[in-house]
Parts: structure tokens; sequence; C-alpha cells
């Protein structure tokens, strides 16, 4: 487990390789998903899969943008439901 912040303040959530980023404002995304990662190398887990939703697609042109900044991510795609 591990504590990272959300919009109610820390919260503590297993990193195990899923984030499910339905309960994070936009705002939060930009820490919280280097700090997920980050995290996810650190314990070894080296594939991750971050569900944004579909919404309006706020959250995944946020994610996406965050990926293509990380030299550490060599490779992201969006999935779909599986």
């Amino acid at each position: 487990m591990s504590d990272i912040m959300n919009q109610s303040g820390y919260t503590e959530f297993p990193i195990d390789g899923t984030l499910d980023l339905h309960t994070f404002r936009p705002e939060d995304v930009k820490d919280l998903v280097p700090d997920y990662l980050y995290e996810c190398r650190r314990r070894g887990i080296l594939r991750v899969k971050i569900i944004h939703g579909k919404g309006t697609g706020v959250l995944q042109r946020i994610v996406h943008s965050i990926l293509a900044r990380l030299p550490e991510v060599t490779d992201y795609s969006c999935g779909g439901n599986t």
C-alpha cells in the first residue's frame, strides 16, 4: 500500500499495476500518475494499466500527455475494455 493524495487528502491504496482514476480530479492526476508509476517501478511492476474512463476525454488527454513526457515510459496505448 502507498499513500497518494486525492481530493480529500491522503488516501491509501494498493500499488498493484492498475490505477483507476475515476475518483480523482484532473488536477490531481498530474502528480498522481508519475508518482504511481514510480512506485510500480520501485516494486518491479513494469506493465501498468491506467483506467481513465471515457467521459469527455479530459483525463485521457492528461494521462497521454503525462506518459508522452516520461522518459521511462517506452510505450502506451488506449486499450478499451480489455
